[in-house]
This record gives C-alpha cells, structure tokens and sequence, in this order.
C-alpha cells in the first residue's frame, strides 16, 4: 500500500477508526508471526466504533503478513464494502463473525484459527482438558459449537450464537479456535493462550502416559488470576512488548 492510499484512507476515518486498524493490522501480522495463519483462509475482525455496525476484516487473498491499516476492508453487517476497496470481500468467511457480533454487543474482536493444534483437540470428544495452567484460564469462558460444513449458511448463525452464549472461547468441532474480547490485545492474549493449551495438551498426550488433571476449584479462580498476572490490563499488558517486536521485524503494517 503506497503512502498516498494510506493518507485518504486516514483522510476518511477518524482518529479512532485509524488506531482501530493499526491495531487489528499489528493483530494479523502477529497471527502470521506465530504460524497460525492458514495461508489466506481465515479472519480477524473488529467492530468500528459507532452506532452504524460496521467492521474491518481482511482484504480476501492476501496473506496476513501482507495486511496493513490502510487495505483492511470496512463493511456493513451484510459484508457490504462500506469504503470502495479494490480488494475482495469473503462474505462466507464473515458469517462466523458477523453472528458473534451481531448477538454479543460487548465484543469489539473475533479471532478465529485453523492451527494443527486447534483442529486436532476439537476433533476430540472430550475437548480441552483441564491439564495444564494455560487450559485453566480457558476452561472458566469455553464454548463448543459442533460442525455443519464450511460455514456459509445463514441458517447456521442462530445456533453458533446459543452455543457461544457469553463465552470468550470457543472451540469449533473439526474446525478450529476461535476467541472473543472487548480489545483487539485482550482477543489476542485469549488465542496465544488458547492455542498453547492445545499444543499442550497433543505434546501430553502423545507421550502416552496417565495425565493428571487439575482440580475443578482451581478452574474457578482463573478470572482472579489472570487479572492479578497482568495487572489488572488483561492484553493490554502484553500488547506493548508485542507492538515493539513486531516494530523489530517489520513497521509496515502501520501504513
């Protein structure tokens, strides 16, 4: 993206918009970062502030270490391009997230993965276990919604939404992670410790010996915990060093 396209973009949004999509570009390029990122096939959304329900999601075919401010896609509720964009749109890709926010108000950012990790643990029966420190923080907020197929249909939406509830994790059967939160950082912070849980959870497993499980009060008190972990900022703590790493490797995702 070219610094003339990058000053109309910010010539059109606000302020707020402008650090919204800073923020949910540093998102995608720390998803790639990671090796979460499954080629061009999944999204990160985030809803822009205001009463038009509107969202930026990623311009459909680039791969996210591609992604920046400024070629991040603004669309309505429908996955309508709001601001013109020479970029596709993947309105199937937007259904998962569109139904969250649709139904969970409180929610700014959706996350969702398809990581050899996640895919593995939803396909088992007895889901995340409760066997390590990282699974306890997800346990306390986890949901489950069972597969229907690529989610394309609008029919589906209702019902992701009742399994969802008010959780801030979700487990697609057979499909993968998905987190929920008020910030970008705190959606962020929630799949680096999502995913850790799972890859933890097949590196215990593939040992083959008894797993010891942790005991259901400690689960309880995970809410308390985090908050003391982080200083009461949740992703907010972490967001920083992040920022700064990510800045090490490469700004452009700023433009």
């Amino acid at each position: 993206m070219n610094a003339s396209t990058t000053t109309e973009i910010q010539r059109l949004v606000s302020a707020e918009e402008w650090q919204l999509r800073v923020d949910l570009a540093a998102c995608y390029r720390l998803v790639a970062l990671h090796g979460w990122s499954d080629l061009v096939f999944t999204h990160i959304s985030a809803r822009v502030p205001g009463p038009e329900h509107h969202f930026l999601i990623n311009p459909y075919g680039l791969m996210f270490d591609e992604i920046c401010a400024s070629n991040l896609v603004k669309v309505d509720q429908e996955c309508k391009k709001v601001i013109d964009s020479p970029y596709p749109v993947n309105p199937a890709g937007f259904v998962i997230h569109s139904s969250i926010h649709e139904a969970r108000p409180d929610v700014v950012c959706v996350l969702h993965t398809h990581t050899r990790a996640g895919i593995a643990v939803s396909a088992q029966k007895a889901g995340l276990l409760p066997i390590s420190q990282q699974s306890t923080f997800v346990l306390g907020s986890l949901a489950y919604h069972d597969y229907e197929g690529v989610a394309f249909r609008e029919d589906e939406k209702p019902r992701l939404q009742a399994d969802m509830g008010g959780a801030n994790f979700l487990m697609l059967r057979n499909h993968g992670l998905l987190t929920a939160g008020k910030t970008i950082p705190d959606t962020f912070l929630s799949m680096y410790t999502f995913e850790n849980a799972c890859q933890i959870q097949i590196a215990a497993q593939s040992g083959g010996a008894e797993l010891t499980e942790v005991h259901p009060r400690i689960i309880e008190g995970t809410g308390h915990a985090m908050k003391v972990q982080t200083d009461g900022l949740g992703g907010r703590f972490v967001w920083p060093s992040l920022i700064r790493k990510l800045d090490r490797v490469d700004p452009s995702y700023k433009h």
